[in-house]
């Protein structure tokens, strides 16, 4: 298996269809693609097979092909995507992220509830930690 590398839009395209309906097979994903951006059966294989080898995908034979499914949660496929989000682009650092947002996500009373129960929850983790 290759290491998991920095992705691209359409194959962050495919690993959120994948998600939203597995199992499914390249047939799927291709006419997925072209009807949103235009790719081919050929690139949406090509592209397939590399989220597989990469780790990202899984697939198992079905009647006339395989059928691939993400080898991870959605929960813990999109943290994973925010954590080399924060390292790549931002440094490691979440300040942007928090100005973010503070100042431009328009969060919901229920988001915003989340969020503020996280940090009490990280709070009592570092009190639990240091003492």
């Amino acid at each position: 298996m290759e290491s998991k590398t920095k992705l691209g839009q359409v194959q962050l395209d495919i690993l959120s269809y994948i998600q939203d309906h597995h199992p499914v097979t390249v047939r799927q994903v291709a006419d997925h693609l072209a009807e949103t951006r235009g790719v081919t059966r050929t690139t949406a294989l090509n592209m397939m097979e590399r989220l597989r080898k990469q780790g990202h995908l899984t697939r198992i034979p079905a009647a006339g092909g395989f059928q691939y499914s993400p080898s991870l949660a959605k929960p813990q496929f999109l943290r994973d995507l925010v954590r080399d989000f924060v390292n790549q682009a931002l440094g490691g650092s979440l300040d942007p992220f928090v100005a973010y947002l503070a100042e431009d996500a328009r969060l919901t009373d229920e988001e915003l509830e989340r969020l503020q129960q996280r940090v009490r929850d990280l709070r009592a983790e570092a009190e639990e930690e240091s003492a």
